[in-house]
């Protein structure tokens, strides 16, 4: 079959079916019992089969173009610029052109006739455009799992969210701290929903407490500073924040220095004293501070206990602090890419429409962890 191009009909009568079976089992769709379509997909494959975009664009009224659906806070987070990028390269590859859809999504049925396929990334159970998206009527591609109800399948391309956030976990406490602290992002999509689960069971798996607070999804530097400060005061004995909105970072470094905590390290002076380390030392010296409360007019700050600082997501705002912070790059530019291929391997019967496909992330340490950068 290599001197011209194969068809569905040789593939049918290569697996001993109709051509309307072939065609069902190659979309993932019509009533094919899973072991026929499991054996057209395997002749296809032997036979190297390829479907004709052109003509298959010509059957359903092709557009040419898919939709890429971010959360209503994307513009202003640089994960999701560069993951928007990424699936863009992507879709243009296969020939197709990206439309952003509006935060506040339209009804499916005006968004199928305008786009062949979709991208809903980080879906929330509760925006509820994404049940209008999910039932458009063409085939759709979440970037993590929806945890809401569902009347189709979709397929996604998935993080194991659970493992980074247990790596930094680990990380801290191979570093030497004792009170880890997790500042989870709030919302339903299955990232918030997961960090926030982790965050509690690896504390039970530990027999440690973890200091779990929330914050908006997409948290700016200032609300991370004023959370970060609020739970350092409230439990001087936290020793590491991990924390998780995109970008947030540096607001957590600047409530540790306003605070007197050295990042990046599990030393410092008095501060707190006591052996658990929630307070119970020597009161501080006259016109010294102690750590953990704002100085007073005319004193000097004490160097406090030291603070381990991490961030579920990497970026700029991360790998250009000081000093620079572990992180977990979730790469976001190759995590667009693959969710469009998955979408694009779907339009072009190439994958099924229910595939789910895992997407790698790596834990980068940096001096925020008293790490080598």
């Amino acid at each position: 079959m290599t001197s011209r191009t194969v068809t569905l009909l040789d593939v049918a009568r290569a697996a001993g079916v109709s051509k309307s079976t072939v065609s069902d089992a190659l979309q993932g769709s019509g009533r094919v019992a899973e072991a026929t379509r499991d054996r057209v997909r395997a002749v296809a494959e032997e036979l190297g089969y390829r479907p004709n975009s052109a003509a298959r664009r010509l059957r359903r009224a092709s557009t040419g173009a898919v939709g890429l659906h971010l959360p209503a806070t994307a513009t202003r987070l640089d994960y999701y610029m560069n993951l928007a990028f990424g699936a863009v390269e992507r879709a243009q590859e296969d020939g197709l052109d990206m439309v952003l859809l509006a935060p506040s999504g339209a009804a499916g049925g005006r968004i199928a006739s305008r786009v062949d396929g979709l991208l809903v990334i980080d879906p929330e159970a509760g925006d509820s455009a994404v049940p209008g998206l999910l039932d458009a009527g063409v085939p759709v591609v979440t970037g993590e799992r929806y945890l809401g109800p569902s009347a189709g399948p979709s397929a996604a391309v998935v993080c194991d969210n659970a493992a980074s956030l247990t790596a930094l976990l680990d990380h801290v406490t191979e570093r030497g701290a004792r009170r880890p602290a997790v500042l989870a992002p709030s919302g339903s999509s299955a990232w918030a929903t997961a960090l926030r689960a982790t965050a509690r069971s690896w504390g039970l798996a530990h027999g440690v407490e973890v200091a779990l607070r929330t914050m908006p999804f997409a948290a700016t530097p200032a609300e991370a500073e004023e959370t970060t400060r609020a739970l350092l005061t409230a439990d001087p004995a936290v020793d590491a924040v991990i924390c998780a909105p995109d970008g947030s970072a540096p607001g957590v470094l600047r409530a540790a220095t306003a605070l007197g905590r050295e990042v990046g390290t599990m030393g410092g002076g008095g501060g707190t004293g006591g052996s658990n380390g929630r307070g119970g030392g020597t009161p501080p010296e006259p016109g010294i501070a102690r750590s953990g409360t704002p100085p007073e007019p005319g004193t000097i700050a004490r160097p406090g206990p030291g603070l381990l600082v991490a961030a579920c997501v990497d970026g700029p705002a991360t790998r250009g602090a000081e000093p620079p912070v572990t992180a977990v790059d979730l790469r976001p530019a190759a995590y667009g890419r693959a969710c469009a291929e998955l979408l694009c391997d779907i339009l072009a019967d190439r994958a099924a429409p229910d595939t789910v496909r895992r997407h790698a992330w790596s834990l980068e340490t940096r001096a925020s962890t008293g790490s080598p950068g």
